[in-house]
């Protein structure tokens, strides 16, 4: 078991954002990455060793058919009661903020968070979640437990990630909130 006073927390798919306390993981070999590889290969990490999963943005690049294959892996490392806190863009609020507005009037924000920025060859969208969706998926693999959670009330609150993301951009008082944010329960 894990000190309490010193959880194993990893930030999946960490890209530039740093999150002190945690273990940055990308596919990118930047200076403050602690293990380069992909987020289905925590070869790093022991069974059952792990307290805290945080991955904002990233599982929507994988496939319909192996987006699942993370998600295993997650479960794998977590500890009994450990937490995997999750987020990707919500597609029911794409499609609503869609039949609102379509795409012409300025929300085209939308585009980006279907199929990716398309800034790099990292940056496409091969998936689409909705909560039910996701929820379903989630306790099929074997999670006991998947809640909502806000970004607000966590200790990376201050992380200005895709988990705030928000149409118009930005405007967290008076916008939709486009992200999708789960937490699963091992």
């Amino acid at each position: 078991m894990n000190d309490s006073n010193n959880p194993v927390q990893l930030h999946i798919g960490c890209g530039p954002r740093i999150i002190p306390g945690f273990i940055h993981i990308d596919m990118r070999p930047l200076p403050h990455v602690d293990h380069v590889t992909s987020a289905e290969k925590l070869d790093f990490a022991a069974n059952a060793s792990v307290d805290l999963i945080y991955c904002s943005h990233l599982l929507e690049h994988y496939d319909r058919r192996s987006f699942t294959e993370p998600l295993r892996e997650w479960l794998r490392v977590l500890r009994p009661g450990g937490i995997l806190r999750l987020s990707v863009p919500d597609f029911a609020a794409c499609a609503k903020i869609y039949h609102e507005h379509g795409l012409a009037d300025g929300l085209n924000g939308v585009v980006g968070l279907i199929v990716g920025g398309q800034r790099d060859e990292y940056d496409f969208h091969k998936m689409i979640f909705d909560e039910p969706f996701l929820t379903a998926v989630l306790l099929q693999i074997g999670f006991s437990e998947v809640r909502r959670w806000d970004w607000r009330d966590t200790s990376h609150t201050h992380v200005d990630d895709y988990s705030q993301s928000y149409l118009p951009h930005m405007d967290k008082e008076d916008g939709s909130q486009m992200s999708l944010n789960l937490e699963a329960i091992k």
